[in-house]
C-alpha cells in the first residue's frame, strides 16, 4: 500500500472509532444546524478533528479541505490538498440508520490519487492508488458488467438543503425510475459512489453535491474501471456539483438521458478550493 494512503487509512480508522463510540450515545449528542435540513454533531468535529491530526502528524504541509472547516486556510499553496468527510450521512447517523462513512481523498496537482473510503458499521474499507487499481478490504474491486440500463440498479441522492434543484431532480427521477430497473436512495454519497466501484450499483447519479463528497468515490470507481462525469459526462464533477458514474456502457446510457436536464438546474456555485 502507498505510504500516504496508509496514513489516510490510518486516519479513517480512527474516525471510524470515534464515530462508533459516539453511535452507542446518540442521545447525549451535542446536535447543532447550518442550514436547512443540514445538521453536524460533535461526532462529525471530533472525527474530522481525530483525521487531521493523524495526517498532520506525517504531512504537516499538506493543504485541507474539510466539511466542517477543521485546519482551514493552513498551507494553502500546497501542491497536496487532503479532501475530507470525517461523517458522510450525519441524518442516517444521527437517527441510528446505519448508512455513513468516512471519506478522504488526497489531491496532487489537482489530480486526485489516493482514496478511502470507510464504513465503520460494517467495517468496510474501500481504497484506491491513481494507477494501482481499487480495493474492498483486499480483494479487488470492479464496476458491474451489466450492459442495458433497464437491468440495472441505480443509486441517487436528493439535492436536499433547498429547494431549488428539486423540480429538475424529480424529472430526471422519474426519467430514471422508468428507465432502469431499481432506484436506491440511501443517503451517503460517498459510500453510494464506493457502491459503484464494487458493483453493487451499476451506476450513480447526484446534483448539489460538495468535492468533499465525491473526490474518494470518483478515484475507486475510475480505478475499478468506471467512468466519473457531470450531467454532461464531463470531467467538471469535482467541484461542479453535479455527477453520473457508471461502468462505461451504463455511463452513456445516463449521460443521454440526463443531460437534458442540465438547462433547468441553477447556476453552479463558485468552486471551493483549499484556501476559501
Amino acid at each position: 500500500m502507498h505510504p500516504m494512503l496508509t496514513t489516510a487509512v490510518k486516519a479513517a480508522r480512527r474516525a471510524g472509532s470515534v464515530i462508533n463510540r459516539g453511535a452507542r450515545d446518540l442521545d447525549l449528542l451535542t446536535v447543532t444546524t447550518k442550514g436547512p435540513k443540514d445538521f453536524v454533531s460533535e461526532v462529525d468535529r471530533a472525527a474530522e478533528a481525530a483525521i487531521v491530526e493523524t495526517l498532520h502528524a506525517t504531512y504537516p504541509n499538506h493543504a485541507i479541505l474539510a466539511e466542517e472547516g477543521t485546519a482551514k486556510g493552513s498551507n494553502a499553496a500546497a501542491e497536496h490538498v487532503w479532501i475530507i468527510d470525517p461523517l458522510d450521512g450525519t441524518t442516517n447517523f444521527l437517527h441510528g440508520f446505519p448508512q455513513y462513512c468516512v471519506s478522504i481523498a488526497l489531491q496532487h496537482k489537482g489530480q486526485i490519487t489516493q482514496a478511502v473510503v470507510y464504513d465503520p458499521v460494517h467495517n468496510d474499507l474501500f481504497t484506491a492508488t491513481r494507477g494501482r487499481g481499487a480495493f474492498l478490504n483486499d480483494r479487488r474491486m470492479r464496476v458491474s458488467r451489466r450492459q442495458h440500463l433497464k437491468e440495472c440498479l441505480i443509486g441517487t441522492g436528493f439535492p436536499y438543503r433547498h429547494g431549488e434543484h428539486l423540480d429538475a431532480y424529480m424529472r430526471m427521477m422519474r426519467t430514471m425510475t422508468i428507465e432502469a430497473a431499481g432506484i436506491r436512495r440511501p443517503g451517503a454519497a460517498a459510500l453510494d459512489l464506493a457502491y459503484v466501484a464494487a458493483g453493487y450499483y451499476d451506476g450513480f447519479w447526484e446534483v448539489g453535491l460538495n468535492p468533499w463528497d465525491v473526490a474518494a468515490g470518483s478515484l475507486l470507481i475510475l480505478e475499478a474501471g468506471g467512468l466519473v462525469g457531470d450531467l454532461a459526462g464531463d470531467a467538471e464533477y469535482l467541484y461542479g456539483g453535479q455527477i453520473i458514474a457508471a461502468n462505461p456502457r451504463i455511463f452513456a446510457q445516463m449521460v443521454k438521458l440526463l443531460s437534458p436536464y442540465r438547462e433547468s438546474l441553477p447556476p453552479v456555485s463558485r468552486p471551493l478550493t483549499a484556501e476559501t
